[in-house]
């Protein structure tokens, strides 16, 4: 409406409790219409054959069930039925009173509308807690297993008030970290002051670094120490937040000068560096005395003024490193006046690395970093040879001379064979139509081709091993290309993935990462309820992998508006949508990606598939990326299909089997206000919220983040 659509009809439905009940009956029979699977060649066999399929008869093979869940429609029952008490009080629940889900002390914090442009996405909406997770399910603490304390990736990054030094300070901090963390495994956003005091980032926060000279502001501090006390992790660099026990005292002679540290490890070894100091030092405070930690650093002089201490807090590990040295600050910074203290700050870079290393590890990440991969060339394949020809026709007439076809986001330039002399950069990338030189060992074109059983999606694939992000190679293709060569770009890895608004998504290996072109005419059920497009691709994720027969039971849901997730506890996988109305038609780039084999930095389908094997006692196979990337765009095609036939209601049933939010219970505005239930989604695709003065409330998914552990729907800032 906003960019001059008319509307033609606004209408509400007030779903009654037998209308309600009559789509729960529908659900069992959904699945089983929507797909036959074709699994054997999803599962990823152990080496040394890792491409040979699994014979579907074969002993410890995928069981006889029909796709689509266990006999009779009903899931598993949820730990400790959670639930069962809020059923009298909800007659709107969608789902067998063993699924309902309810978290004590909910709170929708906000529930008003918003513009996706103007208020992007809280950093990483995952759940935090890992508890009730068996220990081979939980990420260990060796090799690139970062996730020890069961929270999302994030680092979160105070650096005080929004000014041009705060702005600063960000740049350098941001910096220093990534130089020493895997980015592949931690995403790094800023933690701006009033976004400290309202949003829930402590249950998605695995490491609080607090850089500023500014006072913490008392409010906040409060904040702070209530994240330590529930197990979390602080970094302070040159701030004077400090903990009991310790105060900071000012030593001005010491301020932004040069001076010897000497730093004591974990594992008691010494190291002697140059480093820039503070100003300030750490003597003993008001509070219990602290005996000496393990990790800690002293200037080497007579007095031995305290420097870097690290201090245990509360009793569920809470731990902080204090830290009154710049080690966030490179020897090129502004604040180092002289050539000498550049030379003796140079000199020290790498031990400078070194101890910032040390604390990280120290506070429970992982510091084996990566060397970025370089770009590769895309491949252009066909998953039938009759469509080959008239693609090759198609791009005869619409590359210019050089063989290129041009967008704003990329060039893509068409070639027969690949050397290594031809460049490739984000903005220009050479495809290669060779398809018998692409070979691939994270991803089987013949697999792909296998499980793909559609008439349009994803026949049509322009494939990279490395790539910076899929969602930009089809922006030159998508308005010309016919709509039966459906287009798909597929990616191994990605070097700058994108998430909703503001958002880096980790692309590690082992992730499922496409982009497919989805073309809707305007005036048809789904054109009407384009919202519906990222439930829909969502739901496809979790039914390719539940349709096939034996991993029914795998708890992979649905979360709204765009996630994948792990039962209502880890998210594994997100959807991105984009779309253009050009005449008529909607032109839908639905980014997709989830975790498959990649076990970090959160959890994976695999990981899910292991638990359950030991849980129950069977034998299901790992799966491919490959397979399943094929499976989903199956799925998505079909649930377009009833979608644009029976409207919502086609793929509702199904939609409401595996979402995690069935019966949910909130309370509305604050921890005091009136009860509200989580009810379903409106024939817009919007969450509807039923309020038990029967009033309801429909929330937009481009203006609110749904918080898992909380049960807050909270409005996105900008």
């Amino acid at each position: 409406m906003a960019n001059g659509l008319i509307p033609q009809k606004i209408v509400s439905v007030h779903l009654q409790d037998s209308a309600l009940k009559e789509l729960k009956g529908q659900a069992s029979d959904l699945p089983a219409q929507l797909l036959q699977p074709d699994p054997e060649s999803c599962i990823e066999r152990n080496p040394p054959e890792p491409d040979t399929m699994e014979d579907p008869q074969s002993p410890g093979s995928a069981s006889t069930r029909g796709p689509g869940g266990a006999p009779g429609g009903n899931e598993p029952a949820m730990d400790g039925d959670r639930g069962v008490g809020s059923i009298e009080h909800c007659p709107l629940h969608l789902s067998s009173c063993h699924e309902c889900l309810e978290l004590e002390n909910s709170t929708i914090e906000s529930v008003r509308f918003a513009s996706a442009e103007n208020i992007p996405d809280l950093p990483y909406d995952y759940s935090s807690g890992l508890e009730g997770l068996d220990d081979d399910l939980r990420p260990e603490r060796d090799e690139r297993r970062v996730n020890v304390m069961g929270k999302a990736p994030n680092i979160l990054l105070y650096v005080g008030s929004d000014s041009r030094d705060g702005q600063d300070r960000l740049q350098q901090v941001r910096s220093a970290l990534a130089d020493c963390v895997d980015t592949d495994c931690y995403t790094l956003y800023h933690l701006p002051p009033e976004n400290a005091l309202r949003d829930p980032w402590p249950d998605n926060c695995l490491l609080l670094v607090i850089a500023t000279g500014e006072p913490v502001p008392e409010d906040l501090s409060r904040r702070f120490m209530a994240y330590l006390s529930q197990g979390g992790k602080v970094l302070a660099l040159a701030s004077s937040f400090t903990l009991p026990g310790f105060r900071v005292t000012s030593k001005s002679p010491l301020q932004d000068t040069v001076q010897s540290l000497v730093f004591c490890k974990a594992d008691g070894s010494l190291l002697r560096l140059s480093i820039l100091s503070s100003g300030c030092v750490y003597e003993e405070g008001p509070g219990e005395p602290l005996g000496p930690s393990k990790l800690h650093g002293h200037l080497d002089s007579e007095d031995g003024d305290r420097l870097v201490v690290q201090v245990p807090f509360g009793i569920h590990g809470g731990e902080a490193v204090l830290c009154q040295v710049h080690l966030e600050l490179p020897p090129s910074s502004p604040v180092v006046q002289t050539q000498e203290d550049f030379n003796l700050l140079k000199s020290s870079n790498f031990r400078r690395y070194e101890v910032l290393t040390e604390i990280l590890t120290t506070l429970g990440l992982s510091c084996d970093t990566k060397q970025a991969p370089a770009l590769t060339p895309l491949y252009l394949l066909t998953a039938t040879e009759e469509i080959r020809g008239p693609l090759v026709q198609w791009l005869g007439k619409h590359v210019d001379p050089e063989g290129v076809i041009r967008s704003s986001k990329v060039s893509l330039k068409f070639i027969s064979s690949y050397t290594s002399e031809i460049e490739i950069t984000p903005s220009a990338i050479p495809v290669v139509t060779d398809t018998e030189s692409c070979s691939s060992e994270n991803f089987d074109f013949e697999i792909y081709r296998q499980n793909l059983k559609t008439k349009k999606l994803g026949k049509v694939i322009l494939f990279a091993e490395v790539t910076p992000t899929t969602m930009n190679l089809l922006d030159g293709l998508m308005f010309e290309m016919p709509q039966e060569m459906g287009l798909i770009a597929i990616a191994v890895r990605q070097t700058q993935g994108k998430g909703r608004g503001k958002n880096a998504w980790l692309s590690p290996l082992g992730c499922a990462l496409s982009t497919l072109l989805v073309c809707i005419p305007l005036r048809s059920a789904l054109g009407q309820r384009i919202p519906f497009v990222q439930h829909l691709m969502s739901l496809a994720v979790v039914e390719a992998v539940r349709s096939i027969p034996g991993y029914q039971d795998i708890n992979l849901r649905v979360k709204w508006p765009n996630d994948i997730y792990y039962s209502d506890l880890m998210k594994l996988g997100g959807v991105l949508v984009n779309s253009t109305l050009m005449g008529e038609t909607f032109y839908i780039l639905i980014g997709c990606g989830f975790n498959v084999t990649n076990s970090n930095p959160t959890i994976c389908i695999n990981d899910l598939i292991t638990e359950y094997n030991k849980e129950h006692g069977a034998e299901l196979q790992p799966l491919r990326a490959d397979c399943l990337i094929a499976r989903t765009v199956t799925v998505l095609e079909k649930l377009i299909d009833v979608f644009q036939d029976q409207g919502p209601n086609g793929v509702l049933p199904l939609y409401y089997k595996y979402w995690v939010h069935s019966a949910q219970q909130v309370r509305l505005g604050s921890a005091e206000g009136p009860q509200a239930w989580i009810a379903g989604l409106d024939d817009s695709g919007f969450l509807l919220v039923h309020q038990e003065d029967g009033d309801v409330v429909t929330v937009h998914p481009d203006g609110n983040s749904f918080d898992m552990l909380r049960n807050l729907i909270v409005p996105k800032q900008q």
